[in-house]
């Protein structure tokens, strides 16, 4: 008695008209067709992510512009806060310099790390 399901029993009997060389070329257009599902399915994930990026990138230029604009709010605000305790001139003095000294520790500190990182790339080039 035969338990096979009808395809199955169907795919046998073709399977043993076949020859290796018919085999091989459906293994061939199965594999062409994997590959060009792969390809179809790769170009549409690489559409999705650009897609995404260019709106990240947006958001990200307009967080740094607001942050850029609020920095500013914040340092008109120190200067008339500061007036008239040390009149205009001074408290905008105080807060350039304040400004300075913060920005001459982000560049010390991006000095230091760029010749750490220069360091450990010409180590590795050399050994």
């Amino acid at each position: 008695m035969n338990t096979e399901p009808p395809v199955v029993a169907a795919e046998r009997e073709d399977a043993a008209d076949r020859s290796l060389q018919d085999d091989l070329r459906l293994l061939a257009a199965d594999a062409r067709a994997f590959a060009e599902a792969e390809l179809a399915f790769q170009k549409s994930r690489a559409a999705f992510a650009g897609g995404e990026i260019r709106g990240i990138a947006i958001l990200g230029v307009a967080a740094a512009v607001f942050l850029f604009f609020a920095v500013m709010a914040l340092v008109v605000g120190l200067v008339i806060a500061l007036a008239p305790v040390l009149t205009p001139w001074g408290s905008t003095a105080v807060v350039t310099c304040g400004l300075l000294a913060v920005t001459i520790g982000c560049v010390a500190v991006a000095a230091r790390r760029w010749k750490r990182m220069m360091a450990i790339i010409s180590i590795d080039e050399r050994g």
